[in-house]
């Protein structure tokens, strides 16, 4: 890599902690929040082709209801600027949109008793589409974070053809299959996914933002949902202690 490549991605690493600072991540578990993440999904798949334009102009379905979800609000200085729910299917629980669209790919995965983290409905408003390239970054950041919390064996992201290019940079990810229909969405997407245990290591040397703490991974993801303030950035302020992530 040339000198020039690497001051490129050292700028844009920099870039994505300093953009994390201005983010809180919110668990949606009342009605209105979880509305608010409804309409936010509706706004983006109807742009991006993905859905009819629609009455109600909100986008849910039987899966944001799972036991084995979160739905998540990324809020950028106040408002929410995108969102993203995680199942993480298992022996107990092997239902998740992904492993039931792709069952043959991932179902013995799950039969073999790994844990599987399916990151899916991933939307950032159209009002600050574009605007925001760090956005995606900080939104995808939610999944890896939960393949930690879980143990996940296998991560996965169900994409566009033209978005593999996005996960195979940030995660290494790589397709396990063509592409099909899926879940009555317009367009194709298809199936990616990682060793996460092979490559936590190097996505968080690679991008630092990725570093969390186990108390932002137990506000994110554990049964009390406590009241701490932001604690997506806790990691860089030095507050808590960083995770034993290595």
């Amino acid at each position: 890599m040339s000198s020039l490549a690497s001051a490129g991605t050292v700028s844009f690493s920099q870039r994505l902690i300093d953009f994390l600072k201005r983010i809180e991540y919110r668990r949606l578990e009342g009605p209105g929040d979880r509305e608010h993440a409804f309409h936010l999904r509706y706004e983006a798949y109807v742009r991006e082709g993905m859905i009819p334009i629609g009455f109600e102009k909100r986008l849910t379905d039987d899966y944001d209801h799972s036991e084995n979800v979160h739905v998540f609000g990324v809020y950028m200085d106040g408002d929410m600027a995108s969102t993203i729910r995680v199942h993480y299917a298992s022996p107990k629980n092997p239902h998740s949109p992904t492993v039931d669209a792709f069952p043959e790919t991932l179902r013995p995965e799950i039969d073999k008793g790994h844990i599987v983290v399916d990151p899916t409905r991933f939307a950032v408003s159209p009002s600050v589409s574009g605007r925001h390239p760090e956005l995606p970054y900080i939104t995808a950041r939610l999944g890896f974070l939960a393949s930690e919390y879980y143990s996940a064996s296998l991560g996965l992201a169900s994409v566009r053809v033209e978005h593999q290019a996005f996960y195979r940079r940030l995660f290494g990810m790589r397709p396990l299959c063509p592409p099909r229909q899926y879940h009555g969405l317009k367009k194709q997407l298809s199936l990616m996914g990682i060793d996460y245990c092979a490559v936590r290591e190097s996505v968080i040397a690679r991008y630092p933002f990725m570093n969390t703490t186990a108390a932002e991974m137990d506000y994110l993801f554990g049964p009390v949902h406590s009241s701490l303030e932001t604690m997506a950035t806790a990691v860089f302020s030095g507050r808590v202690e960083p995770a034993n992530l290595h």
